[in-house]
């Protein structure tokens, strides 16, 4: 199942060579696409260019390693999926990995079949998230087709506010918040307040805000 129209990709960031070149190899023959990095510093500082993938990460590397690398993308609000490999399985590690975003604790040496296994999981979980990315860049440019007084109405209705109320808060005539009311939800393509509501959270409109008062 792939996660774009490109092929899949792994990101393999380990300081050993011979691990980078067999993990390589074997990616290779299952159709996976790769990059070798020798430390996670050489990753922090490619991945502004490249596109989302998986990590094949190894936890302990001279310099920065696996659980600091995970934290500095974290920062940087990148989450891909991660599959730690260690050749010292420790609980507290993982757990703290696993709360990163790693979706598999790999112990060297581990089996192709656990690898490819461990991958299918990440690249699941990288699709899931691409596919709420394109959800939210698609309800943002809904949301900003509004005007601020539509806004306003839309933060009303998704308040569960009635129109007499949205037109007393805003201190616009009843007729009023009904033509506003039509147009955003046309403007948006929602016929009903769960449409309202998804949208509102995709796009961070928080329903308890008080709406401001702007010329109508």
């Amino acid at each position: 199942m792939e996660t774009s129209p490109e092929r899949r990709i792994a990101y393999i960031v380990d300081d050993e060579s011979e691990i980078r070149v067999a993990l390589s190899l074997e990616l290779r023959a299952a159709g996976i696409d790769s990059r070798p990095f020798a430390s996670g510093q050489d990753f922090l500082d490619e991945v502004a260019h490249l596109r989302p993938g998986c990590l094949l990460l190894d936890v302990r590397m001279p310099g920065k390693n696996g659980i600091e690398l995970l934290a500095d993308l974290a920062v940087l609000n990148i989450r891909w999926p991660a599959v730690m490999m260690t050749g010292h399985a420790e609980v507290i590690t993982a757990v703290e990995a696993m709360k990163l975003g790693a979706v598999e604790f790999l112990e060297k040496p581990f089996a192709e079949e656990a690898l490819l296994a461990a991958l299918e999981r990440g690249f699941s979980v990288l699709e899931a998230q691409l596919g709420k990315s394109q959800a939210r860049r698609t309800a943002r440019a809904k949301w900003e087709k509004l005007t601020p007084r539509e806004k306003e109405v839309f933060g009303g209705i998704a308040g569960g506010k009635s129109n007499r109320a949205i037109a007393s808060q805003l201190d616009l005539s009843l007729r009023t918040v009904e033509m506003h009311r039509a147009n955003l939800m046309k403007k948006l393509g929602v016929t009903n307040l769960a449409d309202i509501l998804s949208l509102a959270a995709e796009v961070g409109v928080d329903p308890a805000a008080r709406p401001r008062t702007s010329a109508s």
